[in-house]
């Protein structure tokens, strides 16, 4: 059995502070979905209007590219036909910035992390 745990950040293209009300619930539901039928977690989640934080848990198998391109990639796609005031704010066809931050995270390190996550809407940066 694995647990192998990263934590995830992608932003905005242009950090435009679009992550807000139905939108940003939205997105949490894609998310959930993308990884289950991906066959990964995310088991912590926060956005704060221009960014979002993930805390995915997956096996060996799945690679951090092809995970972050179906997360990125079909969030874009839905977002865009359910809400088309978001193309009108970014121009170009493009959600996400095309960049992400990701890291491993250890047993020691867990607890640490998930916190940090479930602070970031309107608090720590």
């Amino acid at each position: 059995m694995y647990s192998i745990q990263y934590h995830v950040v992608w932003c905005v293209k242009y950090r435009h502070k679009v992550l807000t009300g139905d939108i940003d619930v939205r997105l949490r539901e894609l998310l959930h979905q993308i990884a289950t039928d991906n066959g990964f977690t995310i088991s912590e989640m926060e956005t704060d209007c221009d960014h979002i934080h993930l805390l995915i848990d997956c096996t060996p198998q799945h690679s951090i590219p092809t995970m972050i391109k179906a997360l990125k990639g079909v969030s874009a796609r839905l977002l865009f036909k359910e809400y088309p005031v978001l193309k009108k704010k970014l121009w170009g066809g493009h959600l996400w910035n095309p960049s992400y931050f990701v890291a491993t995270v250890s047993e020691n390190t867990g607890e640490q992390i998930r916190q940090y996550i479930q602070n970031q809407k309107g608090g720590e940066k």
